[in-house]
């Protein structure tokens, strides 16, 4: 197992419980893969407490399987897994972002509001950053910020819950992708590069153009799951 890095003693559950995760996103945790308590402990050279509580949240979070003799094991996802992640979140975005252009679209009369631009800008650097590395095929840095960019779009709704379930179903389906993408010579067909697209809907304030552009989001998610399963995994 290949360490993050070392670990402080102020966070150390969290910061384990990160550390690991960006390692299965990463794809040098397989799914699959088994490990202890113990050996994570001494990988990081922290006390069992800690990383047992990080692990039991990764486990809460779907992405290990623990067993009560072997330890815990990163949770393998299907095909028929990531097709009910983009339908359950196809099912929130609708409202969720109806409620978006509702909130930070254009005023009566084609005004514009400062506070929605100011509230935006954050969302557009995460999109553009998110766009960039999906063209360039960079993995590693469009997992990075196209979570930032979900998590932040879904925040303004200023429904924790709904952002939540959101953030978690989408680290789950890149934990799933990780391993498929690698070495695919056809990475940059299934890359999604929409980011900036979708917050432009957003800023127009016209809900029918941003269900559009989920709708295109969603449609090419499913059409890699159909070439996943032309090529037999399931």
């Amino acid at each position: 197992m290949v360490a993050s890095g070392p670990v402080t003693r102020s966070t150390l559950r969290q910061q384990i419980a990160d550390a690991l995760r960006d390692e299965v996103l990463a794809g040098r945790l397989h799914p699959g893969q088994e490990f202890t308590v113990k050996q994570i402990a001494d990988q990081y050279g922290v006390s069992a407490t800690p990383v047992r509580e990080a692990l039991v949240d990764l486990s809460a979070q779907g992405l290990l399987d623990s067993d009560q003799h072997k330890g815990f094991r990163v949770h393998q996802f299907t095909v028929a897994d990531y097709r009910g992640m983009v339908e359950a979140r196809s099912l929130v975005v609708d409202g969720l972002y109806r409620r978006l252009t509702e909130r930070y679209g254009a005023a009566p009369g084609g005004r514009r509001s400062c506070l929605r631009d100011a509230t935006l800008v954050s969302v557009r650097r995460r999109a553009d950053a998110a766009a960039r590395a999906a063209r360039a095929g960079d993995l590693d840095i469009l997992i990075t910020y196209d979570l930032r960019f979900w998590r932040e779009l879904s925040g303004l709704v200023a429904n924790h819950y709904v952002a939540d379930f959101l953030h978690r179903l989408r680290v789950q389906a890149w934990v799933f992708a990780v391993p498929y993408l690698r070495g695919d010579r056809r990475l940059h067909d299934w890359l999604w590069a929409g980011h900036v697209e979708l917050v432009d809907a957003v800023t127009e304030g016209v809900p029918e153009q941003v269900i559009a552009v989920m709708d295109a989001y969603n449609a090419h998610a499913l059409t890699w799951a159909d070439h996943l399963e032309v090529l037999g995994h399931r």
